[in-house]
C-alpha cells in the first residue's frame, strides 16, 4: 500500500430502487437481501434509510413508481465491482448507483434530519394557508363564461369559409 493512502476501508453510498410490483412488506425482504449481499462480501453497514414509494419522471422498464432505499457501508475497493454486478443481475433491483462517499458523523445525520423536519413543517403550513388569489381567479373565469356560444360559432364559421387560411 502506498504511504499517502490511509489503511481504512473506503466508505460507499448505495441508492437503489425496488420496482412497484412488490408491496411495501416485500420490499423489506429485498432490502434485507441487499444488506446480506454487502455483509457476505465483508462490508459493514453504517447507515440505512428507507425513503418509501416515489413517482418516476419517466418510465423505467414500464414502471412509473418505485421504492427508494439508501445504504451507506464500508467495503474493500476490490469488491465493489462484484457488488455492482450482483445488483445489476438482480431482478429485485430496478436501478442502483454506488458512490464513494465520506462517512457522515452522528451530528451531520442529526442536522440533516432537523433540516428535513423543518422543510416538511414549512410545506405543511403552506398547504393549510387559504389562498386569496384563487377566489379572484374563480370570479374572473365565471365572468368570461358569459360569452354567447352562438356568436362564437358564427365567427368560427366565417373564419373557416375563407380561402386564405395559410
Amino acid at each position: 500500500m502506498a504511504k499517502n493512502k490511509d489503511s481504512k476501508m473506503p466508505h460507499y453510498e448505495l441508492l437503489f430502487i425496488i420496482p412497484n410490483k412488490y408491496t411495501e412488506d416485500e420490499t423489506k425482504d429485498v432490502i434485507n437481501h441487499v444488506h446480506k449481499i454487502i455483509e457476505d462480501m465483508g462490508g459493514k453497514k453504517t447507515l440505512d434509510e428507507f425513503w418509501g414509494k416515489k413517482k418516476f419522471c419517466y418510465p423505467i422498464n414500464h414502471e412509473m413508481h418505485g421504492y427508494y432505499s439508501l445504504v451507506e457501508f464500508d467495503l474493500e475497493a476490490e469488491k465493489i465491482n462484484k457488488l455492482n454486478q450482483e445488483l445489476r443481475m438482480s431482478a429485485e433491483v430496478l436501478r442502483h448507483m454506488i458512490v464513494n462517499r465520506a462517512p457522515k458523523t452522528d451530528e451531520q445525520i442529526a442536522a440533516e434530519k432537523r433540516l428535513l423536519e423543518k422543510r416538511i413543517k414549512k410545506s405543511e403550513s403552506k398547504k393549510e394557508e387559504p389562498k386569496k388569489t384563487e377566489s379572484k381567479k374563480e370570479t374572473k373565469t365565471t365572468t368570461s363564461e358569459k360569452v354567447d356560444t352562438k356568436e362564437l360559432d358564427d365567427k368560427l364559421n366565417k373564419i373557416l369559409e375563407t380561402d386564405d387560411l395559410l
